[in-house]
């Protein structure tokens, strides 16, 4: 993931919001929820409902916005 950048971790539910909002303006961001991935595998090591979003690098001038936009409304 070296050509990606992590711009939230956190409830997953929050997660699916802020998704939703960077595909509004045209960013598919990568969602990564080790736990649910570790129960699939038969163990589990992370934190549950804990959801990890990623973004390509070259699009982080564009979500700038829109993400800290997100972050005040929620509180973070």
């Amino acid at each position: 993931m070296s050509e990606t950048t992590r711009i939230y971790t956190g409830p997953t539910l929050i997660a699916k919001g802020l998704v939703a909002r960077l595909n509004e303006i045209g960013i598919s961001p990568i969602e990564r929820n080790d736990h649910d991935s570790s129960l699939k595998a038969g163990f589990t090591m992370s934190i549950a409902n804990q959801t990890m979003i990623f973004i390509r690098k070259d699009e982080m001038e564009k979500a700038k916005s829109t993400i800290d936009e997100f972050l005040v409304e929620i509180g973070e």
